[in-house]
């Protein structure tokens, strides 16, 4: 077996083969295993979103918690709101702490959080708050996730998989949202609707409770073991690794010593040290990641969270047939990353996150010229979307393929935070603009340019990657970016480590 490390030139430094046994391993059950227990994350953002999304309406009927219209519509905005305080507060602890204790504590706050939901037992000021204090947890565990997530599957997975695996594991939010979309409209049909909301609300918790239980037997990333200095920690994860990998009959072969990477034990990096080292070490990548990450939210959030709006007042869609619509909806964006994903490891990065931007945006601008025109239905209109959605949905997951391999592992989980707090915080101002322009669905004009609007927006985002998009297909995450605590005798690379802020 390869051993971990060897005495290294520079003092205090670690010489290590980590990264390079990791991208040599073949594709086995134990990644197969990882990858179930770790994406469910973006399953039950899917399944979270669409459950909160369609008890709305519900919770404010006298028979359940009366809520005022205001009251209901604010559930979403503080999950949201929470997933950007967990994501910057459990990203920072994920790279001090590790990715394995990191996964086990969102995962749990989630569960509290959504569970506790449930429980809600009245609408006066207390319960109103209590219910808005539950969402907000729940919130917090599932941004915390897609810090410390992200990071795990990337650290663990062999580089000439990376790319496709990212991609399908964020492209599975859709799958939540069928689910949630299935579940609440069984409990609120089937079941009295006093009950129903509040068992719509445990549909993820108890999907996660199994979950936390294969999570138990995952180990830590050995590269943010080897990155902080504990050898003997890293050695026994990847060891483990290895002999499961082998115990399905593949051989490994040796490593060559000259895939060696020297890294100095890393020092904790805050925040303003962090965007320091972004816009001053990579302004490229750090213009790269906000424009794909901005410009995707803010149209998913744009088109996603006003369509029932758009299917109930232009196509005269009954309420209780929108879920229908969603569904077909979510499939069209949950097989795009699943067909299109293996293109981003071999047509490229650059290539086809620059595709499949362009292209929805340019097929939103013919969608909505026909929308103006009156040409489209309720159906065809749900195709339509179905088939730009199948191109931006995988262009969307590349965004977050992105901003987690373009930057050192040092602050990957951060940095993952940052521009997932910063998409957020654009993104939610597509609802109000496009509400906004829907008003009470008099003219189709307004929303036709909205619609315009997130075209250009897409395109931009196309044109971006196009220049400064990284070629990291096949690549090892320390060729994309080189660690911050790397070291080569009588060299100083770019992005040393810098004091903590």
């Amino acid at each position: 077996m390869t051993s971990v490390s060897k005495p290294a030139e520079a003092p205090g430094a670690i010489r290590s083969l980590i990264p390079a046994r990791i991208d040599r391993l073949p594709w086995s059950p134990f990644h197969t295993r990882m990858v179930v227990a770790l994406g469910v994350a973006w399953i039950l953002d899917g399944l979270e979103i669409t459950v909160a999304s369609s008890v709305t309406a519900v919770l404010t009927e006298p028979d359940t918690l009366d809520f005022t219209a205001a009251q209901a519509g604010l559930i979403a905005t503080v999950y949201l709101l929470g997933e950007v305080f967990g994501a910057l507060l459990f990203g920072n602890l994920s790279d001090r702490l590790g990715r394995r204790n990191l996964f086990m504590i969102t995962l749990a706050v989630y569960l509290v959080g959504s569970g506790l939901t449930a429980l809600t037992l009245g609408n006066g000021t207390g319960w109103v708050w209590f219910l808005y204090l539950t969402r907000f947890v729940a919130g917090m565990g599932i941004g915390g996730e897609y810090a410390a997530i992200n990071s795990a599957i990337d650290e663990l997975i062999p580089a000439r998989y990376r790319g496709r695996v990212d991609i399908a594991v964020n492209g599975t939010y859709w799958g939540g949202a069928v689910l949630g979309t299935l579940g609440t409209f069984v409990f609120l049909n089937v079941v009295d609707v006093s009950l129903g909301w509040r068992l719509a609300f445990l549909l993820g918790p108890v999907l996660g409770l199994v979950i936390l239980v294969v999570r138990r037997h995952l180990p830590e990333s050995p590269r943010w073991q080897v990155m902080h200095g504990r050898e003997r920690e890293a050695e026994e994860s990847i060891s483990l690794i290895e002999r499961e990998v082998e115990h399905g009959g593949t051989r490994l072969p040796e490593v060559d010593e000259s895939r060696a990477i020297e890294l100095t034990p890393a020092t904790d990096i805050g925040y303003l040290a962090l965007l320091r080292v972004l816009f001053r070490e990579f302004p490229g990548r750090a213009v790269l990641g906000a424009t794909l990450m901005i410009t995707q939210s803010f149209l998913y959030n744009a088109i996603f969270f006003t369509y029932a709006l758009v299917l109930t007042d232009f196509f005269d869609v009954d309420s209780g047939s929108v879920p229908l619509f969603f569904i077909a909806f979510a499939v069209g964006n949950l097989a795009g990353p699943f067909v299109l994903g293996h293109l981003f490891d071999t047509v490229g990065r650059r290539r086809m996150i620059a595709f499949t931007y362009v292209l929805s945006g340019v097929l939103l601008a013919i969608t909505a010229v026909l929308f103006q025109a009156g040409v489209l239905n309720a159906i065809t209109q749900t195709i339509a979307w179905s088939i730009i959605f199948f191109f931006a949905s995988a262009g969307a997951s590349s965004a977050y393929l992105t901003v987690s391999e373009i930057f050192p592992l040092e602050v990957r989980a951060k940095a993952i935070a940052v521009f997932f707090a910063i998409a957020q915080l654009f993104g939610a101002f597509g609802p109000w603009f496009y509400g906004k322009l829907i008003g009470e669905g008099e003219s189709t004009g307004p929303l036709f340019v909205g619609y315009l609007i997130g075209a250009g927006v897409m395109v931009l985002g196309g044109v971006v990657a196009a220049f400064l998009g990284v070629d990291a297909e096949g690549k090892s995450l320390e060729d994309v970016a080189t660690p911050l605590a790397a070291r080569r005798p009588g060299t100083r690379v770019e992005g040393a480590a810098r004091p903590r802020s």
